[in-house]
């Protein structure tokens, strides 16, 4: 168990939290929600000790560990994977080098046996013969081969350490497991793996995710940070989604009833306090008008973009014919012989392991890559928009905001009208007078969506548009495009989204790719789907050897 009590910080006037009093007891798992900037990753470094509250205690169960995912990459770079994972344990890591160190000895004191004995008991008793094999099922459960557990981490992609890191906090039974955004650089079957392995943890999870289909499988409850304060509901993200906002809307209806209320006696004051009979009425309900309060509704740290992508005209009869398309980057084929043919209406999920297959295809179809064979071809009523992983090449001149999306708006629209579309995607205000050096990521996505809303395209290209959003942003982009008429096609690594969105999947393979017209959720707990990935995988491997 663990909990805050009477928990406040500040950055200078910016009030983080104010008097935080929450517990987090085993069994449960917790997802920490709350807009950009509110303080999920602080309250979690408040929690394991990183950083110190203004004022306030954090209080751990009697003997109980806490578990931290790491952020910091480089931190173990000259550790091999394996101890790398074990070093999530300390206490067990220290008991294994000392114990080595004794047995290592070319002389053997009485004293060494002694003190080895009380080793061996401490070991036994913290599971520690089962330690390299318990490290060894959470790596491969997170993707990361048996091959590469002995190389040092210095020696492997951000990505995989990422992985690493990951498994270094499960290891050993932590009594309190702090993850922040566990999801990232995971790839579906890992997720899913992290999904069960949450789901089956007997003790406290604190998280903190922007995924949420993730939130949706592994939360007891949402601890909700807005106001300054930490709110917890019982159940996982949907039902808070639903219980936050029945709230919201009975506190408005209360405060609705008010002020009519107040209206009416302020009515009843002014047409008879100067009239003798109703004179003593009038005092009566000036009275009553005095004891009504209208609640302040706080101002929520949760704000929502406007997000609504509206087509010039329809799509026509024909919308991309792609044939025998195949690329090569750096001697690996990326895309293998694909063909396909796209539908009005088709809303296409791009999946796989690949992300370069399928940032590569969007750049060949966006016109910015030059394919090595075959062809693709638009129909003649197509408009396009494209939305790239990397958006860095939109930002390189240094202007406003406002001058950055005048480049995308009609030649007749000034400044007013850029201020306006900019307020409505959360650059109020003096923000519309950011310079573009110093956007944030998620401020980048907002404006990238602002220049596709103003292209009025029928065909939408997006390689993984969520990342770097917010909960709310994300869940805006989504509803946008749920709610868009004509074609998608679109890459993500967001279940939900691509759950909600998406009525074809394509798998690009490297054998070309599986079609199939049914929702994600189906697609892959599709057998049929499941023989075919894997006789095309085979037939790779055999041309391999």
């Amino acid at each position: 168990m663990i909990s805050a009590t009477n928990v406040a910080l500040a950055y200078g006037k910016r009030v983080l939290f104010k008097d935080v009093n929450i517990k987090f007891t085993p069994g449960n798992c917790y997802g920490l929600i709350g807009a950009n900037g509110a303080g999920k990753s602080t309250f979690l470094k408040i929690l394991s000790g990183e950083i110190d509250a203004d004022k306030g205690d954090v209080s751990v169960g009697s003997g109980e560990r806490i578990a931290v995912l790491k952020q910091d990459q480089s931190a173990y770079d000259e550790e091999t994977v394996i101890n790398t994972v074990i070093l999530g344990h300390e206490r067990l890591h220290t008991i294994m080098m000392e114990r080595d160190a004794i047995y290592s000895k070319e002389e053997f004191t009485e004293e060494d046996g002694i003190r080895s004995g009380e080793l061996e008991a401490e070991f036994a008793e913290m599971n520690g013969y089962e330690a390299e094999s318990e490290a060894a099922v959470l790596l491969n459960g997170l993707g990361i081969p048996e091959e590469m557990r002995h190389q040092k981490m210095k020696e492997l992609e951000g990505g995989d350490k990422v992985r690493v890191l990951l498994a270094q906090a499960l290891f050993g039974n932590p009594d309190v497991l702090l993850l922040d955004e566990p999801t990232n650089h995971l790839d579906l079957k890992s997720i899913s793996w992290l999904e069960d392995f949450l789901s089956r943890f007997q003790n406290t999870v604190i998280v903190v995710s922007h995924d949420r289909h993730f939130l949706n499988q592994v939360c007891t409850h949402i601890a909700d940070i807005d106001y300054s304060k930490i709110q917890v509901f019982v159940g996982n993200y949907d039902f808070w989604c639903q219980a936050s906002r029945l709230i919201q809307k009975q506190k408005q209806n209360e405060n609705k009833k008010t002020a009519d209320k107040a209206k009416e006696l302020t009515s009843f004051i002014q047409r008879f306090s100067s009239n003798a009979s109703k004179a003593k009425q009038a005092t009566s309900r000036k009275k009553l008008l005095e004891k009504l309060t209208l609640e302040d509704m706080p101002v929520s740290t949760r704000r929502y973009p406007w997000i609504a992508f509206k087509p010039e005209r329809p799509c026509g009869n024909v919308i991309l014919e792609i044939e025998n398309l195949t690329k090569t980057i750096e001697g690996v084929k990326v895309i293998n012989n694909l063909s396909m043919v796209v539908n009005g209406e088709d809303k296409i999920a791009f999946v796989g392991d690949n992300s370069l297959a399928k940032t590569t295809l969007f750049q060949i179809l966006a016109g910015e890559m030059e394919p090595d064979s075959g062809s693709f071809r638009w129909g003649q009523t197509i408009s396009t928009s494209y939305f790239p992983d990397d958006n860095s090449r939109f930002f390189e001149v240094e202007m406003t905001l406002v001058q950055w999306l005048l480049q995308y708006a009609p030649p007749e629209e000034g400044e007013s009208f850029a201020r306006g579309f900019l307020g409505r995607m959360l650059f109020s205000g003096e923000e519309a007078m950011k310079k573009t050096g110093v956007l944030s990521g998620g401020e980048k996505v907002r404006c990238m969506l602002s220049r596709m809303m103003l292209s009025d395209a029928n065909v939408l290209l997006m390689d993984e548009p969520t990342n770097h959003l917010d909960l709310e942003s994300i869940t805006a982009l989504n509803e946008g495009l749920m709610a868009y008429s004509e074609v998608i096609l679109f890459a993500s690594h967001d279940h939900e989204f691509v759950s909600t969105i998406a009525n074809r999947i394509v798998e690009l393979t490297p054998r070309g790719c599986i079609d199939r017209l049914m929702n994600f959720d189906d697609y892959l707990a599709s057998s049929e789907v499941a023989k075919e990935r894997d006789a095309h995988y085979a037939a790779e491997l055999a041309m391999a050897g």
